[in-house]
């Protein structure tokens, strides 16, 4: 299993997801090769919720980080699932060209680009 998929999984265990109960882990491979993880925050009020890919790429920000190379996305879903729609603005604002690595705890995985799961991306300049 690749090592930023792991730390996906493992970043997975830390989700707080009572309400849905779908618990989801990214990890965020930054340009200098540190990775940053994430996972899902629930709120009463859903629409304070926070996501998984959101939460590592609002990390890795806080940290100085601007340029990523992969994102590693871990659910219990049948097939891997992919970012929402607002974890995809989100990312392409840093990593048009950023790898996306959709996998389950099946250990079915699959490999995308962000720019195709979210073609003709709203980016200002």
């Amino acid at each position: 299993m690749d090592q930023l998929v792991q730390k996906a999984l493992a970043a997975r265990k830390n989700s707080y997801s009572p309400y849905s109960k779908f618990a989801v882990g990214a990890a965020l491979e930054c340009g200098d090769g540190t990775v940053i993880t994430g996972t899902n925050v629930e709120n009463a009020s859903y629409g304070l919720s926070i996501c998984a890919e959101r939460s590592a790429l609002v990390k890795a920000i806080s940290e100085g980080k601007r340029k990523f190379k992969r994102l590693a996305i871990v659910t219990d879903s049948p097939e891997p699932a992919a970012p929402c729609g607002m974890c995809r603005q989100m990312l392409i604002e840093f990593a048009p060209s950023l790898e996306v690595i959709l996998a389950n705890l099946k250990g079915k995985s699959e490999v995308l680009r962000l720019s195709d799961l979210l073609p003709k991306a709203f980016r200002l300049g």
